[in-house]
C-alpha cells in the first residue's frame, strides 16, 4: 500500500542571541490527507516550553521561500547564502529563527511532490466528506 505520510528528519539550526548555534533534530511532515499543508515539528528539549512544538504552514510558502523571501505571517522563510534556508516561527512569546539545509528541504519537498503534485492538491480532499460536514456544522 502507498504510504500517505512523509517524515523527513532535519537538522535545524537555531539562530539565538547567544554565538553558540545548537543543532536541533527537527521532523518536516507532510500527509495527503492534508495536501496543502507542511508540520514542523521541534522536540520539546529545544523549545522555550519545554514540550514539543508544531508548526503548520503551506507546503507552497516551503516551496518559494527556497527561491526567495515569502510569508508575512508567522513563518516566514527566505533563502540564505549558497545552501540554506532560513525559516522564522512567530510567537507570542517570541521568535524562533532556524536554518536548514536548503538540500534537505528540497529532498522532502521532492517527496511530497511524488506522493501529491503541486497543484493537484485539490484532487486529495474529501469534499463530499467536508461538505457534509460543513453543513452538518452550519445546522
Amino acid at each position: 500500500m502507498l504510504s500517505t505520510v512523509i517524515e523527513q528528519p532535519v537538522e535545524a539550526r537555531l539562530v539565538a542571541a547567544a554565538p553558540r548555534m545548537p543543532n536541533i533534530p527537527a521532523t518536516l511532515r507532510y500527509d495527503r490527507s492534508d495536501p496543502f499543508a507542511v508540520r514542523m515539528t521541534f522536540p520539546a528539549p529545544a523549545t522555550l516550553e519545554g514540550v514539543e512544538v508544531c508548526w503548520t504552514f503551506a507546503r507552497e510558502l516551503l516551496t518559494a521561500g527556497l527561491e526567495g523571501p515569502e510569508g508575512h505571517g508567522d513563518v516566514r522563510v527566505r533563502p540564505y547564502g549558497y545552501d540554506r534556508t532560513v525559516l522564522e516561527f512567530h510567537a507570542p512569546e517570541g521568535t524562533a529563527v532556524v536554518h536548514v539545509r536548503s538540500g534537505e528541504i528540497r529532498r522532502f519537498l521532492a517527496a511530497t511532490g511524488e506522493l501529491v503534485p503541486a497543484g493537484l492538491e485539490h484532487l486529495q480532499l474529501d469534499l463530499d466528506n467536508g461538505l457534509a460536514e460543513l453543513m452538518r456544522d452550519a445546522c
